[in-house]
């Protein structure tokens, strides 16, 4: 890690309030960076602040509303002074049969994992734009690149984040704004922890989840939040359009 690889820039983390997007909130503001962090729980974002210090900042919002993007990178601006960095990390979890699950699930879902990030991505990227680059991180999933029953429409969500990660990617390179995924596999998450404990065999669960991971463990958020980091760095200055799995060698097998 180094001190000073986010020194004087400015970040914008969506959904950082907790797991993936929390430690990213850490690890970039011990590398340097100012830190606009948001998310619907006003509690939860405000206690990461009185952790993290004087530069972080918490905007409660629901991403949802139309002027959600803009608004965030608004208020980044001012109390950050920019936008260098955006990570699109909030998102919502859907289980459920493919053939029952009602519409207006699948529009509640697509409307946080995709929509909320697209105008994100627009709103900061318009910012950049106009300030000569940066760099945009969307949090995906293995799910993005594979099927497991039941999570078919959380899959087709992410999946659509993926693809445009890739186009944006290429569309945004001669503003100087790179455009790249992270693919986490299994997190110990808050969220991870709440679903293994409602499982009829929580210990078999784990069991039998840990088992089909190469690695025989599963992520950290602090490593998804490193890999983040990386991307959204000058050290991957000719990196863009990529997506990186943080998933133990999951997808390779």
């Amino acid at each position: 890690m180094s001190a000073r690889r986010f020194s004087g820039k400015a970040a914008i983390v969506t959904g950082g309030s907790s797991g993936i997007g929390a430690e990213a909130c850490r690890r970039l503001v011990a590398e340097g960076a100012s830190v606009l962090l948001t998310g619907r729980s006003r509690e939860r974002g405000e206690q990461l602040v009185d952790e993290l210090g004087s530069a972080a900042c918490f905007l409660a919002v629901d991403q949802t509303e139309p002027d959600s993007g803009e608004r965030i990178v608004q208020r980044a601006i001012a109390v950050c002074g920019g936008v260098d960095v955006l990570v699109n990390c909030a998102a919502l979890d859907h289980t459920g049969d493919l053939l029952d699950t009602p519409l207006h699930e699948v529009r509640e879902l697509f409307d946080v994992n995709v929509f909320a990030a697209l105008t994100a991505l627009q709103a900061a990227g318009r910012a950049m734009r106009a300030t000569g680059g940066g760099a945009i991180v969307n949090v995906t999933s293995r799910l993005a690149s594979i099927g497991v029953p039941t999570m078919a429409l959380y899959s087709a969500s992410k999946g659509a984040l993926l693809a445009l990660t890739r186009a944006a990617a290429v569309e945004l390179a001669p503003h100087g704004i790179r455009v790249n995924a992270v693919a986490p596999g299994m997190t110990r998450t808050p969220l991870f922890d709440a679903w293994l404990a409602a499982q009829d065999d929580p210990a078999a669960t784990a069991r039998a989840t840990t088992s089909a991971i190469p690695q025989g463990r599963l992520a950290t958020p602090a490593e998804v939040a490193a890999a983040i980091a990386y991307l959204a760095s000058d050290e991957a200055a000719h990196v863009t359009g990529a997506s990186l799995a943080i998933d133990g060698g999951y997808t390779a097998t």
